[in-house]
């Protein structure tokens, strides 16, 4: 029996570069992009919360995801756990919505949010194993984190916390100490090239205070024994829309654009304490670049620099002999026979 085979031929075209205008691109991002060594952005947003009268922490980390998804990072790389359900909540007068606003400007919800993590589903356990790669058998890709040593992680946490604590479902908590193993098992493992801690509720600071690990700089709304505040109230529903440290994040990363000269040491000073009220924290001693430096896109975006080549390449299109288009008619394949050598025959008759 004749087999088809096809024979794959490389061919190279002849093409001449098209010039291109780099100087579109802001020089301060060029310049601090090239001293970053990642490949690609990871994002984990958690509100630990739920019950209705916690409506802020859930706008609280959609405005985080809205701006995330906004600047490039596609949801697949993008692990959202929201403890509650607002949208979908009896008490919530406008169902399917959730606004950081009174006044209504942004629905964070939206028409295509994805939320990973939902519910009971949102535990210590499932955080951990998140963080550490360690889900259990059948887990669904889209609830792993499959980051490497050339990603940048965002990890975000918002709900209600204490010295050293976050409660998760108000029923149990993630001490400082578990996140800060966490943080190291990722690094141990190549799980992040760079990570950036950002963490919303009272006493923040105090979540970052056993952290160890390289590349990792930390943000958090309140220092040790300060509370952290909400912003204001919707009377319409009775219930405050979102916390003041994520309002004046949120209005920061609106303003940003993907290939904004703005960087993550001016996102680290949106909230003065005259507007927050609580004194934000901030560590960047195991951070090895200066926070002015690095564009707020390499951790809140997935925009990579790219080298523009404007020299002649010269190519050629291979000879159509040089394809078989009629298989049927392919050089016939030599002819063989098996051979059994006398000594496998004498050991089939034993």
């Amino acid at each position: 029996m004749l087999h088809k085979a096809l024979l794959l031929v490389l061919a190279i075209i002849q093409i001449n570069a098209a010039e291109y205008d780099t100087s579109i691109l802001p020089e301060a991002y060029i310049d601090a992009a090239q001293h970053s060594t990642h490949t690609n952005n990871w994002a984990v947003l958690v509100d630990a919360s739920r019950f209705w009268f916690n409506y802020r922490h859930v706008a609280n980390v959609l405005s985080i995801y809205r701006s995330v998804k906004r600047l490039g990072i596609p949801d697949s790389q993008i692990i959202l756990m929201i403890a509650d359900d607002m949208a979908c909540n009896a008490r919530n007068p406008r169902p399917g919505q959730v606004y950081n606003n009174a006044n209504q400007h942004i629905n964070v919800y939206g028409d295509d949010v994805e939320v990973d993590y939902r519910g009971y589903e949102v535990t210590v356990e499932n955080f951990v194993r998140l963080l550490t790669g360690r889900t259990q058998n059948g887990t669904a890709r889209s609830k792993k984190l499959l980051s490497d040593a050339g990603s940048n992680v965002l990890i975000y946490l918002t709900g209600h916390g204490g010295d050293g604590f976050l409660k998760f479902q108000d029923s149990e908590e993630i001490t400082s100490q578990e996140l800060a193993d966490g943080i190291q098992q990722m690094w141990e493992k190549k799980r992040y090239n760079e990570l950036f801690f950002m963490v919303d509720t009272c006493q923040a600071a105090s979540l970052y205070e056993k952290f160890t690990s390289p590349n990792v700089l930390a943000v958090a709304s309140s220092l040790v024994g300060e509370d952290s505040l909400s912003h204001h109230v919707d009377p319409s529903i009775g219930v405050y829309m979102i916390d003041r440290y994520t309002y004046y994040a949120l209005e920061f990363l609106e303003k940003v654009q993907p290939f904004s000269k703005r960087t993550i040491g001016e996102f680290l000073q949106v909230c003065p304490k005259r507007v927050c009220i609580s004194t934000v924290g901030v560590r960047k001693d195991l951070y090895r670049r200066d926070p002015q430096k690095v564009p707020i896109t390499d951790f809140f975006g997935a925009i990579r620099p790219t080298r523009v080549s404007t020299d002649r390449i010269n190519v050629t299109l291979a000879d159509e002999e040089d394809f078989y288009t009629d298989f049927d008619h392919m050089p016939p394949k030599k002819q063989f026979k098996i051979v059994i050598q006398p000594q496998f025959i004498a050991k089939i008759n034993k």
